[in-house]
Formats: structure tokens, sequence, C-alpha cells
């Protein structure tokens, strides 16, 4: 059966696309191309493409009936979101609309195949470490309170609670993984981030070593840290592809479980932190670019940004210990050389 995954043609959802398909799995992509591309899906991955909107039922229903498929789906990654924070802050209904309102569409749709089947259709959620806000505690665990602190964040930690409710009612398998900073690009540098408007650090810093921006411009460097800027825990893209595979096992053994007479009642989502464990300041990411690509990062030091923590340093254990994920690129300067070569395939008229 196959993998349908939303979003599928963004930065993460493509990683995760070419993870299932190295595993042998059959996978169909929907998208809405607002922010996602179709080449990437179409020459790059060569994976089969619907393109429309989370929100439209009766697409979502032919989709997981298998309609566009060569067979029904038998479980959903769901990475399509939007994830622009500031955004969120000027124009939070069209967040609470996509992140919010069509993601509830997607798990009455699977409620309801899961019924028409007598099996249940489980779901792996990308959900973010922008729940928990400015953290209580650092290193941030999956029991640290969540105290989102704009739209986008609440939006993510919305569809946690939905997730957690249609478990408790209607027996929905899920797990919940909340990412830290996702960074790097597939090894083989055909993949990789490209957003726009850019906002990631690393992206952003080899934007302006290439001169695709005049300078970097790091916001606050009066912060209690060694060097006076952000750290942050920065994973790679190809890792967090991998914790979706753990993560699609997880919750296909669960509706395994559930289709042989299991209780319903006792679901509850699996929540899992993904990062790294280790922190960078702004300015070492500034070093590690400049050492991978041999060429000056142009910075200016610009004020803080509101709500920006000091340090955001996940604690992954429980994925190691109940996944058996291992993060197999934790190092800075692989992360940014991957980065780098799929940087210079994308932009090939760059110096």
């Amino acid at each position: 059966m196959t993998i349908l995954v939303t979003g599928g043609a963004g930065y993460i959802g493509s990683h995760a696309v070419r993870a299932l398909q190295r595993a042998g799995l059959p996978v169909l992509v929907l998208d809405n191309l607002v922010y996602g591309h179709r080449a990437i899906v179409e020459q790059v991955l060569q994976a089969p493409l619907v393109i429309g909107q989370l929100g439209d039922r009766d697409l979502l229903e032919s989709v997981l009936r298998g309609e566009r498929s060569a067979s029904p789906i038998q479980a959903v990654l769901h990475f399509a979101a939007y994830a622009y924070v500031g955004e969120s802050v000027v124009d939070p209904a069209k967040y609470y609309r996509n992140n919010l309102g069509d993601t509830l569409t997607l798990l009455e749709a699977l409620v309801a195949e899961g019924r028409r089947r007598g099996s249940p259709v489980p779901i792996v959620f990308s959900s973010t470490c922008a729940t928990y806000g400015v953290p209580e505690q650092v290193p941030i665990l999956e029991t640290t309170p969540q105290h989102p602190i704009n739209p986008y964040g609440h939006s993510k930690r919305m569809v946690e609670q939905l997730l957690h409710d249609f478990g408790a009612a209607y027996g929905l398998p899920s797990v919940i993984f909340r990412y830290f900073n996702a960074a790097g690009a597939d090894p083989a540098g055909d993949l990789g981030e490209d957003h726009d408007p850019e906002t990631h650090l690393i992206p952003l810093a080899l934007d302006a070593i290439t001169g695709r921006l005049p300078c970097l411009r790091i916001f606050g460097d009066d912060y209690p840290t060694a060097d006076g800027t952000c750290i942050r825990d920065y994973i790679h893209v190809s890792d967090l592809a991998d914790a979706h595979l753990l993560g699609l096992r997880r919750v296909e053994a669960e509706a395994r479980r559930l289709a042989d007479g299991g209780d319903p009642a006792t679901v509850k989502p699996a929540i899992f932190n993904l990062g790294n464990g280790k922190g960078y300041s702004v300015r070492e990411v500034i070093q590690a670019a400049e050492a991978v690509t041999g060429r000056p990062v142009p910075t200016l030091v610009a004020p803080r940004r509101p709500g920006d923590p000091p340090v955001l340093l996940a604690a992954a254990a429980a994925a190691q210990r109940e996944l058996g994920w291992r993060p197999r690129f934790p190092e800075l300067e692989v992360i940014l050389a991957h980065a780098w070569a799929w940087h210079q395939r994308r932009h090939p008229q760059l110096p």
C-alpha cells in the first residue's frame, strides 16, 4: 500500500519522500505548491504528485481510497503547513485556516476511511519546537510545558491537541515529532533548502557568501552566551527524514494492534523531540560556513528579535531509546558542507 506525504514538495517533506523511496515504499505526494517545488517532485524524486489543498475533503477521500495511486493509502506523513513566524503574526487567519483547519479535515477523512476499512489509517505529524515558546528549561524535554508565543506555534500546538483527542475518541494512531532547526541537504546534492523568502540562518549565510545577499544580519550580540549570539540545535534534514521512517513503523504497528482487536481507548500520540542535543551559536555557524566554503561571510549586527530565547537545545533521548533513531550527520561542518553543495548546484550562476 502507498504512503501519502502531504507537503512532500517542500524542504523536509521532499527528503522524507526520498527516505521512503530508498526503503522501497510506494509514495504519493499531495501539495498545493504555494511554497513547494513541483520540479523537485516530478524531476528529481520522480514521485507521483497530486496538486491540491488539504482542506478539500472530496480530494482527500479519493486519494485515501487509492484513486490517485497504485494502491490505497496505508499511512500519512503530514508536513503540509505554512511556517513563517513573522507572517503568522500579521496574518494569523492564514495559519489557522491552513495549518489547523485543513489538518482537521485530513484527520476527519482518516477516521472515516479507517472506519470504512475496519483498520486505522495512522499519521506521523510534523510539529515544531516553536510549541515550547520560551522554554522553562534547557535542554528541552518532551514534558517541558508548551507556551507558544506566535500563531504559527499555536497552530502546531493545536494540531497536537487534535491528535490527542482523535486518539482517545476515535482510536487514531499518531506520532508527533517536534523538530529543532532543520538544516543541510541530501548528501547527493540534488535536494535541499530553497525557501522564498528565506529565513533560516545557514542558507542566509551561504547567500551572503555568494552575494545573493549584501550581508548576513545577526539579530543581537548581547545575549548571555559565550559570544553574545543565540545558540540553536541544528539537525540534518536527512536525519529528520530517517526519523519519520521509524515513526511510520511505530504507527503502523499500532494500527495493526487495533485492527487485531486492541482497545482504541488506549491510543495516544507518541511524542518525540528531534535534535542533536548540541547547540551552536550564530557566530559558530558563521565560522563553520567560512571554513567549509573558504569564503568570508559579511555580517551586520541588528537588534534582537522579540521572543528569541538565548538558547534552544533538544533532549532527544526518547527518540533514540524508543525508536532506535541515531543522527547520521550530527557534525555542523558536515551539515554545512551538504548545504553548500546543494547551494552551488541550485544556483550555478553564482561565483
